[in-house]
């Protein structure tokens, strides 16, 4: 189905309602949770960004994993162009994964890395998507590239559970998520944060597959 401008509209509006109320009872609404631990009395509303940023990079390298095998089954490249542009998309999700698992941690492990297994394995994920776009870039024939970034895309995805259930597979300073005592009207949020970060994802995948179609 092709976006309109009602779509975009409509899914814009979403992205705006959900992130802006989902960040404004994060930061302001919600009180402080009880903790021993002075810093971790605020530092808890970084689960807010931290979780829907995440749960948002997985859904892109999945996207890019499902359309890598459509296109080595099809041949088609529109295929190539979305697996493509989810990678980029994931990778910057990545990115911020990263960053916002830092500002966790400084405060809870005492510093800014660790080499838990959680953010070894986000690490390891960044990088082979990094190296997908390093191979793009290194190949000028069409074809070639697709099904050699298709190659690597599926590669790179057995990453995502890897990293997912890295916390059980191995000792892990990271908390799961059930772990957290979220007030129900917490969860309420976090949920709203993650629809909201998807619907962001979804309108970014749409725009970047059109400006490569229009660019050729």
């Amino acid at each position: 189905m092709e976006f309109t401008r009602k779509h975009t509209v409509a899914l814009l509006s979403v992205v705006y309602i959900t992130v802006l109320y989902g960040a404004y009872n994060a930061l302001m609404v919600f009180g402080p949770m009880q903790t021993d631990i002075l810093p971790m009395r605020e530092l808890y509303r970084n689960v807010f960004f931290h979780v829907p940023i995440n749960a948002t990079t997985y859904v892109s390298f999945t996207i890019t994993l499902i359309f890598s095998l459509l296109y080595l089954k099809t041949k088609n490249l529109r295929y190539d162009n979305i697996a493509a542009s989810s990678a980029k998309l994931g990778i910057l999700f990545c990115t911020f994964t990263l960053i916002t698992g830092v500002v966790w941690a400084k405060p809870a492990w005492g510093a800014y890395w660790n080499w838990d297994p959680r953010e070894t394995t986000g690490l390891i994920l960044w990088f082979i998507f990094a190296a997908y776009f390093a191979l793009r870039s290194a190949i000028s024939d069409e074809e070639a590239r697709a099904r050699l970034s298709a190659v690597l895309g599926i590669f790179g995805s057995v990453g995502i559970p890897l990293t997912y259930f890295s916390t059980t597979l191995w000792f892990s300073l990271h908390p799961r998520l059930k772990d957290w005592s979220l007030a129900p009207e917490m969860r309420t949020v976090l949920m709203l944060m993650i629809f909201g970060t998807l619907a962001l994802y979804a309108y970014l995948l749409w725009i970047e597959v059109k400006i490569k179609e229009v660019g050729g």
